[in-house]
């Protein structure tokens, strides 16, 4: 089937649903899901400590209407809570209350913001200021009161941005009724419009101990919290002040740095430096920020890993100055594609290079969303001075659908061999939450093309494109989707990222998941069965995969298993260096192959638990045992121990090798607002030995104090020698007017 025969054929079945694709999709639950805010009056206040005894507290009367979606869709919860919401000019106030009729059980052992939850308690929440159903804020909290937040897109998957760190507060209490929490979210801390008084919201809850979520709307399995389009509303709001829309955050930072390559001479550099972040927003929902002398000496180490593919491997963006865009960014996440990658700037082989300043625009106006970089990198040992571009533009269409653009251009100061880089990209995306009466389906489209850079380097223009479709049916208990997509020979785009390029890829999945809702022993059990059928743009077989998963079951304690067979192909052209150092190399030729994974994972919420993985698959032309082992060690609230071993064993004809990789994590957070990191790294491939500490204080949210230092050596095989280390102390102030 051609191309545009599946488009047609996909226009025709949102049709043949009965869709009403411009009307919101509410939530198809039964009753009333609105809640109204109350406004606090002249002499009322909220004193945050976690306890609800205010006069405001005791005026509302509370939200109760909660309802199970796991373990039993539908049934009432095991334990009652309770919502309200109120507010002044300033801020908008939530207290809960969630009973519990074993309040010492409660489980609280994170303290550190943005941390997992898995093994915790939690109230989570969701603010769709718009109303729109397609994006959100999203919170969540402990009974540690741990803050955790981000901004919520959807689309063919759900995408939660939690390096977005708004300023707001919250405070806990544990009580012989269960444990109480009342939170304060200034309104200068969310866009949205002054002008409507009503927002999208939903809850949920978790208690851990027996892993069962309930949430006040949409709590069907095929729906939830992380689906605006089935929350309820609040009502109630009016004459909200969000102060002037200017921001300024200054840093001031000292760095010393020192390196000692075997058989160089040994070099330390000591530096002070200042920068800031200017934010101002245009419109209450569109906000533009300039940053001068950017800096990022408090982002995390990336966690290492070991490459025996013949592809790069993709590390995730960890910088929140790009991170806190990457929702607008997001263009068709599901389907493979990254015409941006925001890596491409600042970072050269994972090395940082200066960031002179940049602008950065995000926001939403309408039923059109806004994004936009424009960013000067300095010059140092490794690059040159270059120029970098962004931007992105969608609109929404219909109740869950949108169109879209984007554009990047990357281009050096100076003249060299190279011409600067255009890359244009267009995405579509069509989505019902009605199809059929209640199931879900979603439709993506793309297509990418850039310019040739190097002009000694001629190609076709279909050579520098991509394209593809994807069909998506999420749903409960039988989901699946099929994706089709063709990189072109020489498609590598300047600011993004390509793992491959050069094939044709269809690749259908299915899976089916019972639920036993009343079986002492089972939660559920999947499987799935997933193929992949590569070729190279000949139509000539390169890759084909297929994996059927006929195991993974959740018990009612918590614990999981999993099991797969697998069964594969891969044709290579070229001779392949498994190691990087010219002592394996895999010859041209077919390559057929069998394996099989066996995982076990124990429920998260215990205070000792972990996992265990176990890979027994050809490769290539002998076989390859895998085998991690993870644990986590929570001794008392605020202290997390975790230690993960990865093991390769590599038996070929012509050579054996094994391959280790070690990481040990400590999280020490004294409260929720003093959080102490040390993170160690070694693998036998690399013989590099690295420590990473930060100490992070966060004065008032918004602002904090950060001291990182990390340390590197080389393992010499007589002893470890050092040969990098770095020490940062940076502080920033955030004020708003």
């Amino acid at each position: 089937m051609s191309n545009t025969n599946f488009i047609l054929l996909t226009f025709a079945l949102f049709l043949l649903s009965g869709t009403d694709l411009n009307a919101k999709q509410a939530s198809s639950n039964d009753g009333d899901y609105s809640i109204r805010a109350h406004k606090l009056s002249d002499n009322e206040s909220v004193q945050l400590d976690g306890h609800l005894n205010e006069s405001i507290w005791q005026r509302i009367l509370p939200t109760k209407n909660f309802t199970q979606k796991d373990p039993q869709e539908g049934a009432e919860p095991s334990e009652e809570t309770e919502i309200y919401i109120a507010y002044d000019e300033a801020n908008l106030y939530i207290g809960a209350m969630l009973y519990d009729s074993n309040p010492d059980q409660i489980l609280a052992y994170q303290k550190r913001r943005d941390q997992g939850l898995g093994a915790d308690d939690r109230f989570m929440w969701i603010l769709d200021t718009f109303n729109k159903g397609r994006n959100a804020y999203f919170f969540e909290t402990n009974p540690a009161a741990l803050r955790g937040d981000g901004l919520l897109t959807v689309g063919q998957g759900t995408s939660l941005n939690k390096a977005w760190d708004g300023i707001w507060d919250a405070k806990t209490q544990i009580t012989d009724q269960g444990w109480s929490v009342e939170i304060r979210i200034p309104f200068r801390s969310l866009d949205f419009d002054p002008e409507n008084t009503t927002w999208g919201i939903n809850f949920q809850r978790t208690i851990r101990r027996v892993n069962e979520e309930i949430l006040w709307s949409g709590w069907k399995r095929n729906q939830g919290l992380f689906r605006p389009q089935n929350a309820g509303i609040l009502t109630g709001l009016t004459n909200l002040s969000q102060g002037l829309g200017l921001e300024v955050k200054p840093y001031v930072t000292g760095t010393r740095n020192m390196s000692d390559p075997s058989g160089e001479e040994r070099s330390i550099d000591k530096s002070m430096d200042a920068g800031f972040d200017v934010s101002y927003s245009f419109t209450p929902s569109v906000r533009a920020s300039l940053t001068i002398n950017t800096d990022f000496a408090e982002t995390e180490v990336d966690q290492r890993r070991v490459n025996l593919s013949r592809f790069p491997l993709r590390f995730p963006e960890q910088r929140d100055f790009f991170l806190e865009g990457s929702g607008i960014f997001s263009f068709v996440p599901a389907s493979g594609v990254e015409p941006f990658f925001s890596r491409r700037i600042g970072l050269v082989g994972g090395q940082p290079v200066p960031i002179t300043g940049g602008l950065r625009i995000l926001g939403r106006e309408g039923n059109t969303n806004i994004g936009l970089y424009q960013i000067r990198t300095g010059e140092s040992d490794i690059s040159s001075t270059e120029d970098f571009t962004a931007a992105r533009l969608s609109q929404n269409i219909f109740s869950e659908s949108s169109v879209g653009l984007i554009y990047t251009r990357r281009g050096q100061t100076e003249d060299t061999p190279f011409d600067t880089g255009h890359t244009l990209g267009t995405d579509l995306e069509l989505g019902t939450s009605s199809f059929l009466g209640s199931k879900n389906l979603q439709f993506q489209a793309f297509f990418v093309w850039h310019n040739e850079e190097n002009p000694e380097i001629s190609s076709q223009v279909w050579d520098r494109t991509s394209r593809g479709i994807r069909l998506n049916y999420p749903n409960f208990p039988f989901y699946s989707w099929v994706s089709y997509r063709e990189f072109g020979s020489s498609f590598n785009p300047a600011v993004g990222f390509t793992r491959r390029n050069g094939f044709r890829r269809l690749q259908p999945t299915a899976g089916y998941n019972w639920v036993f809702s009343e079986n002492p022993v089972l939660r559920s059990w999947e499987i799935q069965l997933r193929y992949e059928h590569l070729t190279n743009l000949d139509f000539e077989p390169e890759t084909i995969n297929a994996t059927l998963t006929p195991v993974e079951i959740q018990f009612e304690s918590g614990e999981q298993i999993e099991l797969s067979v697998s069964r594969s192909f891969e044709k290579i052209y070229e001779g392949f260096d498994i190691l990087r150092d010219g002592t394996v190399i895999i010859l041209p030729g077919n390559y057929k192959n069998w394996g099989v994974d066996a995982e076990f994972e124990t429920a998260s919420f215990r205070r000792i638990s972990g996992e265990i993985e176990y890979s027994y698959e050809g490769f290539w032309t002998g076989t390859r045992q895998g085998l991690q082992l993870g644990g986590t060690i929570r001794p008392y609230i605020g202290i997390n121990l975790s230690a993960n071993w990865s093991n390769s064993r590599v038996e070929l004809p012509e050579a054996s090798f094994t391959t280790n990789l070690f990481v040990i994590r400590s999280n020490i957070d004294f409260t929720p607002d003093i959080a102490f990191t040390q993170i160690v790294q070694y693998d036998d491939l690399s013989d590099l030995l690295g420590l990473y500490n930060r100490f992070r204080w966060t004065i008032t949210p918004g602002s904090d104090l950060f001291l990182v230092f990390s340390r590197n050596w080389i393992d010499t095989g007589n002893r470890l020698e050092a040969i990098q280390s770095q020490a940062a102390v940076k502080i920033n102030y955030t004020h708003r007017f």
